[in-house]
């Protein structure tokens, strides 16, 4: 019989890509780490892991098992909410966002969750992708509201994957400019217009998304300022500091003395969705609250939010 406690071990090593840094991570020996993992191998009969001085990857018998490990481990969270509902009378349901994507559809979808399900106790937390999608597969939250830009879907989000990624909403990045920036009164903008502006940005990963686009445009951008929120980079804006690059909906509410524009295609996307545990989508709760959340994006896109950072 496979041992839990190995197949953890497993997936420890699968996210952490060595046995040093999984001991670490669980509080283990690298020795341990590796008897662990030598006696499930022995057990399956096959190998789990390819080592070698850079590392260790998995084997195709060894991501078979870290799809396991996540299932078995979810499906343990789970059991353990329903025992805990046995005592209370209400079911429990964690939901993990990104903060503009949850200020703009997580609120109304809940509501309607809870109008469906009044028995549903909620608990929400907050977090980028790259913390909450774990915590999915790891079945410590239900559901988070994700986003990717262009390109594959979030780490770990596959056709192997025990997680499944529904596309909500494309949310196009524009370019905030001071009033009176002489490219202001412009329909839309070419990236490489922009290759002489100083830029202040709202999040590390636009940072990075810019210097993948400017990289193409074939220029290398002069970055003056960046910061976790989006509202204070677009104030920043305002001040005269340079431009900033933000996501459609996270131009709410307006800041005074700015100016935006859609930038031409192809132009630079996040793509919203949700993650869930594959065999839990059609719980009740959850299929609610997907489809509420679906019903709030087509409301966003009928609203046509794309320039609401236009001139008053």
């Amino acid at each position: 019989m496979i041992d839990v406690q190995r197949l953890r071990v497993l997936r420890a090593v699968a996210e952490h890509g060595s046995f040093n840094k999984a001991a670490a991570a669980l509080l283990l020996t690298p020795s341990a780490v590796s008897q662990h993992v030598a006696v499930l191998e022995r057990s399956l009969g096959a190998q789990v892991v390819a080592r070698s001085t850079r590392g260790v990857t998995l084997t195709q018998a060894g991501r078979i098992m870290v799809q396991a490990a996540e299932s078995v481990t979810a499906e343990l969270a789970h059991a353990q909410q329903q025992v805990d509902r046995l005592g209370t009378g209400h079911t429990q349901l964690t939901v993990a966002t990104f903060t503009s994507g949850g200020r703009l559809l997580l609120p109304g979808a809940l509501a309607r969750l809870t109008a469906a399900h009044p028995d549903t106790v909620l608990h929400v937390r907050e977090g980028e992708p790259e913390a909450s999608l774990p915590l999915v597969r790891q079945g410590a939250v239900d559901l988070a509201l994700a986003y990717h830009f262009d390109g594959p879907l979030p780490g770990q989000v596959s056709q192997n994957s025990s997680m499944q990624w529904t596309a909500l909403l494309k949310d196009p990045l524009r370019v905030v400019l001071p009033e009176g920036h002489r490219l202001a009164d412009r329909a839309a903008l070419d990236i490489t217009e922009l290759a002489a502006e100083p830029w202040v940005l709202g999040c590390l990963k636009t940072e990075a998304y810019l210097r993948r686009y400017a990289e193409r445009a074939g220029f290398e951008p002069e970055i003056r300022g960046t910061t976790t929120d989006y509202f204070f980079a677009r104030s920043l804006v305002a001040a005269g500091m340079g431009i900033s690059l933000i996501p459609s909906i996270a131009l709410a509410p307006h800041v005074p003395g700015v100016h935006t524009v859609p930038i031409k295609e192809p132009a630079p996307t996040r793509h919203i969705g949700v993650a869930t545990i594959s065999r839990r989508r059609d719980h009740p709760r959850l299929a609610t609250l997907i489809k509420a959340l679906q019903e709030q994006a087509a409301a966003v896109e009928s609203a046509s939010i794309s320039g609401p950072a236009q001139r008053p």
